[in-house]
């Protein structure tokens, strides 16, 4: 079993999650942690006691001893040239989503991993909610048969709308529904993506970010399965962090729904009114116990790393999301479908970077 020494780059809110689930599990040695916001790491530092802690994220690259980094940074346009440098360094890494902002980084990302034999992963937590993992299992141990269609609505609020917006023009596609493409095509796995349609709406968040409010994605897939995922940030700032799901699964020999509104636990006060705790996507400590997927997904890594596992995510499927949601925001802004073509099948069994848009799927709107 392989030591963990891992370093953490950015302890935000996120950053701050996985430092914390780090810095308790038996298989970390030593925890590092850059962050630029020096009094946001002296509190996240205080709390995990780290080997070291610094404001530049490369002293954690160039240190031999680090052979594992959580890229938890933003605004998102740093994830590719720290994931590069980090995989250069030989350090495996976790990155958040999205792994890039163009297709052809994430395949640079997905080439360096492979070249130099080091896991590569991105947080798409919940896949490590329980519930989402229970619509898998119903899929994959037959419960409910083949799946034939599925719809995800996912919604956040405002607060975290104006967040996300207000640091980078990526889209809802881009930073909310690419959580439900990733799980619905885990679930639908081994088919693939073929045609995309989307509608976006502009009411609220247009004029003062520059970005829509929700967005409602049609997914043909190649054996003529259909999902439907909607994802939008403009939910009343009355419930912080409060983060609202629901899904409906299909199958040829039943379905399963899936409550994860976060309307179980309800919280009404004289001062703050109804809040619902324990509804973020990443989850929270509650005293000794944590709840939510961020910590799971944390643990999952560090067990790879130790063990020499692949990570459940896989980089290429990430790659494959951001075809979609790439495809997504092309289709809304044209008002068409947009297709996404495959290689023939019966040719060369392609690489998993092989798939191509043949100049269908625009590169990221949003580099700026």
């Amino acid at each position: 079993m392989q030591k963990v020494n891992i370093g953490i780059i950015g302890t935000g809110w996120c950053g701050g999650i996985r430092a914390e689930a780090c810095a308790a599990s038996p298989y970390v040695s030593e925890l590092h942690l850059a962050e630029i916001k020096e009094t946001r790491l002296k509190e996240v530092a205080d709390k995990t006691k780290p080997a070291t802690a610094t404001t530049d994220y490369r002293t954690l690259l160039q240190n031999p001893d680090i052979n594992s980094i959580i890229v938890s940074a933003t605004p998102e346009t740093v994830h590719y040239p720290m994931a590069k440098e980090a995989l250069l360094a030989g350090k495996h890494v976790l990155l958040e989503k999205p792994i890039s902002l163009t297709l052809a980084e994430a395949d640079e990302l997905i080439a360096l991993a492979r070249s130099k034999s080091l896991l590569f992963t991105i947080g798409y937590s919940q896949r490590f909610n329980p519930k989402f993992a229970y619509v898998k299992r119903s899929i994959a141990d037959g419960t409910i048969g083949e799946p034939v269609s599925a719809l995800v609505s996912r919604h956040i609020t405002r607060n975290l709308g104006n967040k996300i917006g207000g640091r980078i023009k990526l889209s809802p596609a881009a930073m909310e529904a690419t959580h439900d493409i990733d799980f619905v095509l885990w679930c639908f796995e081994p088919r693939r993506p073929v045609r995309v349609y989307a509608q976006l709406v502009n009411k609220i968040m247009q004029p003062t970010h520059g970005v829509p409010d929700c967005v409602w994605i049609v997914v043909t897939l190649d054996d003529g399965c259909v999902f439907t995922i909607g994802a939008g940030w403009v939910l009343p700032p009355a419930y912080p962090n409060f983060s609202s799901t629901w899904i409906e699964m299909v199958g040829s020999e039943g379905a399963i729904m899936v409550d994860d509104t976060h309307r179980d636990v309800s919280l009404n006060t004289m001062k703050r009114g109804i809040e619902f705790p324990i509804s973020t996507m990443p989850g929270e400590k509650v005293e000794h116990v944590y709840a939510g997927p961020m910590e799971a997904e944390t643990l999952h890594f560090l067990d790879c790393v130790a063990r020499g596992k692949q990570p459940l995510v896989t980089p290429e499927h990430a790659r494959m999301v951001m075809q979609v949601y790439q495809a997504a925001d092309q289709s809304a802004e044209e008002g068409r479908p947009v297709d996404i073509v495959w290689p023939v099948a019966g040719h060369r069994r392609a690489a998993k970077t092989d798939y191509v848009s043949a100049g269908t799927t625009a590169p990221a709107r949003n580099q700026d």
